[in-house]
């Protein structure tokens, strides 16, 4: 990478309310799926592995269910009891000792699910009973192995259950601060909980929380304001995925008035941060898309970007102002240094897809640094010049 072309704002500063960050690279909110025991908790390596990847200006850690009914995934740590909040601590405190920060994605994942992620075998609750069709959920068989079965039927939750899900998000906002993240996430994107209750074809209550766009939005807003008020607004984030499909959704019918009416809502809280992600990754990246820009000027605080960044898009993407920081995911789970390989132009290493979900140390905390790379092939080749392994070679010290 040239002068000319070496980024200029993705490495520069940037401030979150009260939180300063060396850098405008976001580490997007993974599943990693690590948790083993009987609370759910994260273990010592997941420590390892976000400590690792410290040098990120922040962190997003993955989705993080707020009670038992919230689960959706066999082997998610949650973020509802102490040996959770306990757990999670050592990861702060690792991330921390590594000189970076860290948010907790908070999740709920409504109708995707399975009664056998319970211990008391309930099914999946969501704002209406439209079941998935097609999409699979991972649960553990007999011999505790991860494997994938449709989604059970949900149950519609009942008014005051809904209420009770705002309650849910708030001491969850609570248990995040005690295990000393920096702030939290709120999860409204990708077909789960707050997007299903967004959706029209899926929400058919009558109640406070269906029928009108104000009323669908309604239990989402009322969930940030919560959050809010419980730790700060400046350490809440939301993230939404407009136009997006995942978990068999359908692309709403009026996404500029949808979700403008959201980010108005939410300039207007004063939360921390907006977090898009474009799951096709497409119209995130067209600096004419008549939604980003309309989203843009509905939030103009803090936005993250999401979805399919490269080095040159990211800063494109700034030098634009059309966001403020950028997302990487997959990169991330391959590239503990990813900073540094960007910064340099270095390769990415690729990441092994079949152990994203797996479980244990492999495809997880073993990736090498682009340093390990390069010793590793410095003791391999002696420094010849026609080293398979070209890239110590090339001056990425």
């Amino acid at each position: 990478m040239s002068l000319q072309t070496m980024p200029k704002i993705l490495f520069s500063r940037y401030t979150v309310g009260s939180l300063t960050l060396p850098n405008r690279i976001v580490m997007a909110p993974m599943n990693r799926n690590r948790a083993t025991d009987a609370d759910l908790a994260p273990t010592a390596m997941t420590a390892e592995y976000y400590a690792q990847r410290a040098s990120a200006g922040l962190i997003v850690a993955e989705g993080t269910p707020v009670s038992p009914q919230a689960r959706g995934c066999a082997r998610t740590p949650g973020i509802y009891n102490q040996a959770q909040i306990d757990g999670w601590r050592r990861v702060t405190r690792a991330v921390h000792r590594g000189g970076g920060r860290i948010y907790l994605q908070l999740w709920h994942v409504g109708r995707v699910g399975h009664g056998a992620l319970r211990a008391d075998g309930s099914q999946p609750v969501g704002p209406s009973t439209a079941r998935l069709e097609s999409d699979r959920v991972p649960i553990l068989n007999a011999r505790n192995e991860s494997v994938l079965v449709p989604c059970d039927a949900p149950r519609a939750l009942e008014t005051d259950e809904v209420k009770a899900v705002v309650v849910d998000f708030e001491r969850a906002s609570r248990n995040a601060v005690a295990a000393e993240f920096d702030g939290v996430e709120i999860h409204a994107a990708n077909g789960y909980l707050f997007d299903q209750f967004r959706c029209p074809y899926l929400n058919d209550r009558t109640d406070e929380f269906g029928g009108s766009l104000e009323n669908r939005w309604r239990v989402l807003l009322e969930t940030v304001v919560a959050a809010a008020d419980a730790i700060g607004r400046a350490r809440v984030g939301v993230r939404i995925s407009p136009l997006g499909t995942a978990q068999e959704m359908r692309p709403d019918p009026d996404p500029l008035g949808t979700f403008g009416h959201l980010a108005r809502a939410l300039d207007r809280v004063g939360i921390g941060y907006l977090h898009l992600y474009d799951q096709s990754e497409s119209w995130i990246h067209d600096q004419q898309s008549r939604l980003l820009r309309h989203l843009r000027g509905c939030f103009p605080s803090t936005m993250i970007l999401c979805g399919g960044f490269d080095v040159r898009r990211a800063e494109a993407a700034l030098q634009t102002v059309r966001g403020d920081l950028v997302a990487f995911g997959k990169p991330f789970i391959s590239n503990p240094d990813l900073l540094q390989r960007l910064r340099l132009g270095a390769p990415l290493a690729p990441w092994d897809s079949k152990t994203i979900y797996k479980g244990g140390a492999k495809g997880y905390t073993d990736y090498p640094t682009l340093d390990e790379e390069i010793a590793a092939s410095e003791n391999h080749c002696g420094g010849s010049e026609s080293c398979v392994y070209p890239c110590a070679h090339r001056g990425f010290r």
